[in-house]
């Protein structure tokens, strides 16, 4: 049996670190979205055991380092389902090392996909389970939509649905180390921090530019250096009418949020010009 999906990428509207954690990670409080740019998945189960994939780029792993690969080995270790030969095939739109969870949309996605091809009907809270094993943001992007995230980013609230909006994602030249961004943060040092609970009431209340007005990440204040750009884009955003403009994860991509679609085309045709990887995008409701 063969099936294909799309998996979904997801921003960061706010990202806070509140402290460090005694297992190593850290204490989040975050605001994250569901949005329109997918990668699609392709899953093939044939007779056989083993579980490969083709990720589509050559510097991509192919074996258990790929998050998609350990999502499938961790589907099938909580089911204890035997005698499939499970290959993956991937076509990668979301930028890889970019913020925008690509990895974790990917392992979310292929959880989704054999719950529904085997016919486990696992429901999401476990398939979350079963994501927080594979990494921080993957159960996020098991369900999807608008969400507070804590802990690791594995303690999920349900926030409501943003109101209609565009959304301008551009990817710098570079990347950033997360590992490397978690090594020179100090919770306690950190001065400037975003008002998630004023955030969630903007949400409750609909008011998008509350929202925008909110939209703040902590790992801004301690990019490296050269990295210049994020703040360029940012500006660059806000000059073509964006409500609040942020960078996503710990990066570098940067996402706008416009209330005008002509806004949002405009700085995407603009951003375009000068960044190869530049998307327009809409916000993707809850997806389970």
């Amino acid at each position: 049996m063969t099936e294909t999906a799309l998996a979904f990428a997801k921003i960061n509207l706010s990202l806070d670190i509140v402290s460090k954690r005694a297992d190593g990670y850290h204490h989040m409080r975050m605001v994250m979205q569901t949005v329109s740019l997918s990668d699609e998945i392709t899953i093939e189960c044939t007779p056989g055991e083993g579980v490969s994939v083709d990720a589509g780029l050559p510097y991509l792993p192919g074996d258990e380092r790929n998050i998609a690969v350990k999502a499938a080995l961790a589907f099938y270790k909580h089911t204890g389902i035997k005698g499939y030969r499970t290959h993956i095939r991937m076509k990668k739109k979301i930028p890889v090392c970019a913020g925008l969870g690509g990895g974790s949309a990917d392992g979310a996605c292929v959880l989704r996909m054999l719950d529904s091809m085997l016919g486990t009907k696992l429901g999401y809270e476990t398939l979350e389970l079963i994501g927080a094993s594979v990494g921080s943001d993957v159960p996020f992007c098991v369900t999807g939509g608008t969400r507070h995230a804590e802990g690791r980013g594995d303690i999920l609230t349900e926030l409501p649905s943003i109101p209609q909006s565009s959304i301008v994602i551009c990817k710098p030249p570079f990347t950033c180390s997360t590992p490397e961004l978690f090594g020179r943060v100090k919770p306690d040092k950190i001065r400037a921090r975003p008002d998630t609970d004023g955030m969630i009431t903007a949400l409750e209340r609909g008011d998008l530019s509350g929202i925008a007005r909110r939209m703040y990440n902590v790992f801004e204040d301690i990019l490296p250096r050269g990295t210049r750009e994020v703040n360029e884009i940012k500006y660059a955003m806000l000059d073509k009418g964006a409500l609040g403009a942020v960078m996503t994860g710990s990066g570098p991509a940067v996402i706008g949020l416009f209330d005008s679609e002509a806004c949002a085309h405009s700085s995407f045709e603009h951003l375009k010009s000068n960044y190869r990887e530049c998307y327009l995008a809409e916000m993707v409701e809850r997806l389970v």
